[in-house]
């Protein structure tokens, strides 16, 4: 993310409404907005094969799936993201809104550019949305897959899936994640140094 100074502080509706004439999109934190840089291919693969599971699996439960372009609000508005996916469950979701109050799963594809952010003041926002049960790390860089869930209260166990043969399991939905759905059609085998010495 790039801080985009402005002269004054926006409060969440100036922020609200100037989102929906952009060309790029902000995150939001306390009153400063944030330009958001585009995504690899990998990226962009791996959000469209987690959607397409998510959809197919809870396509006949109350729960939607959203990707890129929807907010979550934290904190009454003190903050808003845009996640990579997520799941919303609450059955008095308002659709006219442009963001999300109570999503149930969020999942953040990693990038080297956003993976400290994303495991840290990220997921210390997001564990603040009472909510939330599973936030779901995916690597863009080799087949991983982490599920932090919501044991209780303020307590999450991090389970961890290595390989592309694993299945992760995001506990709130019921739901397994094969790793080769997740990764589909990519190749992220490391490739072997080819020099002679």
């Amino acid at each position: 993310m790039i801080a985009v100074k402005s002269d004054h502080y926006l409060n969440p509706d100036e922020y609200l409404a100037m989102e929906l004439e952009s060309q790029i999109k902000h995150e939001y934190i306390d009153g400063e907005v944030y330009a958001m840089a585009g995504t690899s291919k990998d990226h962009n693969l791996i959000v469209g094969n987690l959607y397409l599971l998510l959809r197919n699996a809870l396509q006949n439960s109350p729960c939607r799936t959203y990707f890129t372009d929807l907010k979550v609000r934290i904190e009454q508005g003190r903050r808003f993201f845009y996640p990579d996916l997520l799941v919303n469950c609450d059955p008095n979701d308002d659709r006219t809104l442009h963001y999300v109050d109570q999503p149930q799963v969020i999942i953040e594809i990693l990038s080297p550019s956003t993976e400290s952010f994303d495991r840290g003041e990220k997921f210390q926002c997001y564990r603040k949305i009472s909510s939330l049960q599973d936030y779901v790390l995916v690597s863009s860089q080799a087949y991983m897959v982490e599920v932090f869930h919501r044991v209780e209260g303020e307590r999450w166990l991090l389970s961890t899936y290595a390989g592309i043969e694993a299945i992760a399991s995001i506990e709130s939905l019921n739901l397994n994640a094969p790793l080769s759905e997740i990764y589909a059609t990519l190749d992220l085998t490391p490739k072997e140094d080819n020099h002679s010495s």
